[in-house]
């Protein structure tokens, strides 16, 4: 029997996310059509005999989690609870203190991946690969190769290229350590709740001298990633699972916009029946393309490639889209031009204007390169990057926003550039 943990952090997280995380859970950021989290709990519902998906994050339950949840269960038919911690625990001090939850019901293996990474999630062949070591409680995490210089952002491993076992493991080194990096997706045994409860045992004993009334929440706040990985490291029980899928992490908005490229991508061989087509008396699709039904589209116009239209959206004649998201309820008014943008829920877009950004892709020409880290400002500059919108923003028509980010009820009167429209 399996299970699967999805570590969705909180409100505190998720800054690089705005204004876009102002509306709505970041975990819960449609990509390529449906809430981020959704596409790991699809793949975890693949797995035969996995029997519960929890959440656990120090989101408040709110409305939109609770939703989720109930529409989740009923698509995936799978139970998915949410664990609310009392305060951010890390991504080991969370699996820690809901332990009892995850082991109920005595599962076998259970999976631990974080809600911002965005992949094929390749977990059938974790298991069979966990299921191969010599070692009967081997513990595995999903690496992938990265370039030499982009390798330092990540967590580094170091492994035994015949065994696969993880030999070393440095989060984010300051020097070159290895071109394999961890992709935030791990299988593991019972077994780890032993190595987790030693770090909170050594972090207790280190507090226990201090007069800190915050003491305990800190013994609590643990890291797998620098506490647990690096200790465990060359013991002979940690491995690595080479993916040679795509990856990516979504830390900002930008990379939502990659993440959705690669989701509508993969959906040519698992959701066929997502991807719009041009059809006589419908818009002209170029590429891969999502249309949810109730999206209203002129025939004259023409999306794609790697574009999502959401829920209610209205897309006005001779509009031409691309590499976007559009979210529900947005207004596309005629001839205007989107390209490389998130649109914001109920926003509007008037005539004859041009929304735009530039794209943070990955380096083309280099096939083991991620998106750089992506940062606001240099040089006191902003950096040129995708064009966001947030909730309930007006265009007017005829205007030019390129490379800029704009807050939530905003009603422009005139073209920015380069900008942060408070």
């Amino acid at each position: 029997m399996f299970k699967a943990v999805i570590l969705i952090g909180g409100s505190q997280k998720g800054t690089r996310f705005r204004p876009l995380s102002f509306e709505v859970p970041k975990p819960l950021f449609p990509v390529a059509g449906v809430p981020m989290i959704q596409h790991h709990i699809e793949a975890c519902a693949k797995v035969p005999n996995m029997k519960e998906i929890l959440l656990i994050g120090f989101y408040q339950p709110s409305d939109e989690i609770n939703r989720f949840l109930v529409t989740a269960q009923q698509e995936f038919r799978i139970c998915i609870r949410y664990l609310q911690e009392y305060v951010a625990l890390g991504t080991g001090g969370g699996l820690y203190h809901f332990r009892d939850q995850i082991l109920s019901g005595k599962p076998e293996l259970f999976f631990v991946m974080n809600a911002d990474v965005c992949c094929d999630f390749p977990l059938m062949k974790m298991i069979e690969f966990q299921k191969a070591q010599k070692q009967i409680h081997a513990f595995v995490m999903l690496g992938t190769t990265a370039n030499r210089r982009q390798s330092m952002n990540y967590g580094c491993i170091v492994e035994n290229q015949q065994t696969h076992e993880v030999l070393h493991y440095v989060e984010k080194p300051s020097t070159f350590v290895s071109d394999i990096i961890n992709c935030g997706v791990y299988l593991f045994t019972p077994d780890i709740f032993q190595n987790i409860g030693e770090v909170f045992r050594i972090n207790e004993h280190d507090l226990a001298f201090e007069e800190n009334l915050n003491g305990r929440l800190r013994a609590e706040v643990i890291r797998l990633e620098q506490d647990i990985f690096t200790t465990i490291a060359g013991r002979g029980s940690l491995y690595i699972y080479k993916t040679h899928g795509f990856w990516s992490q979504i830390k900002s908005a930008g990379s939502a916009i990659y993440a959705n490229r690669l989701y509508l991508n993969q959906y040519q061989s698992s959701h066929p029946d997502r991807l719009a087509s041009t059809k006589q008396g419908g818009p002209r699709i170029i590429g891969n393309v999502y249309i949810h039904p109730t999206a209203v589209i002129d025939p004259s116009a023409v999306l794609g490639p790697n574009v999502t239209i959401s829920t209610g959206v209205t897309i006005g004649a001779g509009v031409r889209v691309r590499e976007s998201i559009i979210l529900h309820g947005a207004s596309l008014q005629d001839h205007s031009c989107v390209l490389n943008c998130i649109v914001g829920w109920d926003s509007t877009v008037g005539k004859w204007s041009r929304v735009e950004g530039t794209p943070s892709d990955p380096n083309p020409n280099d096939p083991h390169a991620k998106i750089d880290s992506e940062t606001l400002f240099s040089d006191g500059r902003l950096n040129p990057s995708i064009t966001i919108l947030g909730s309930n923003v007006s265009i007017p028509a005829e205007v030019i926003v390129l490379n800029s980010i704009v807050l939530p009820h905003k009603e422009l009167n005139r073209s920015f550039k380069n900008q942060i429209i408070l």
